[in-house]
């Protein structure tokens, strides 16, 4: 994602407001993504796409040692310095960088565990992210993926499920997310050319809490995937 289409301003605000407690990114991705996650206890953490802080506030929480945010928009790294105010210094770290370009400012074998949660599928460069964070992790470090669902993207956009072009998704306020559509072939033929074992898939529902706050979204997890969710090895 170039700096220049990143969720800047007002956009990044609503998009960090609604992060906080939607049924998409609160009740059913970040879940996911926790529990792809494991014991995070004493891991060094890459976040690519960090967006507000949310998940790595949580990793902190579980006993990270330490979390690298890098992020392209200046309004969500605001609003994740908020929300990591209470960490002690040396425990976090906040880049603002365009993930479309190399990371020369993370050390080789410097990460246990990265993540790119709802980041990849805006990116156009990502066999060059994928090699630097293979890079930058550990061997047999982890990398932890989420993208939208293939299907979902079909779904809710039509034409050819094999079409893989870029569409806009409103998120509210007249502002809309960015991105491009990918088939299952393309995202783990991606993956596995770049040198990462699969270890875990998912197509995670909304948790309960989702039912209290927003039934209708709830219910439409348990119709339909709306993510996908990896961990993998470096292999």
């Amino acid at each position: 994602m170039r700096a220049a289409t990143a969720y800047h301003g007002e956009m990044g605000r609503l998009f960090a407001a609604q992060a906080t407690d939607s049924a998409y990114n609160a009740h059913t991705e970040r879940p996911a993504m926790l529990g792809l996650a494991g014991d995070v206890r004493g891991l060094d953490v890459l976040d690519l796409g960090c967006g507000a802080g949310h998940l790595a506030a949580e990793l902190l929480r579980r006993g990270a040692a330490r979390v690298v945010g890098v992020d392209g928009s200046e309004s969500l790294l605001d609003a994740a310095r908020d929300r990591l105010a209470h960490v002690p210094a040396g425990h976090h770290e906040l880049h603002l960088h365009d993930l479309e370009e190399p990371l020369p400012f993370l050390p080789d074998g410097s990460a246990d565990l990265a993540v790119l949660g709802l980041v990849y599928h805006h990116v156009e460069a990502r066999g060059r992210l994928l090699g630097e964070v293979r890079r930058v992790l550990r061997p047999g470090g982890a990398l932890l993926l989420s993208v939208t669902h293939p299907t979902s993207d079909w779904t809710h956009f039509g034409g050819s499920y094999f079409t893989e072009d870029r569409v806009d998704l409103p998120i509210g306020g007249g502002f809309a997310l960015t991105y491009r559509r990918m088939t299952l072939e393309t995202l783990l033929g991606e993956l596995l050319g770049a040198g990462y074992a699969l270890e875990r898939l998912t197509e995670p529902r909304a948790t309960e809490e989702a039912a209290r706050t927003d039934p209708r979204r709830y219910e439409k997890t348990r119709q339909q995937p709306m993510f996908l969710c990896l961990r993998l090895r470096r292999a």
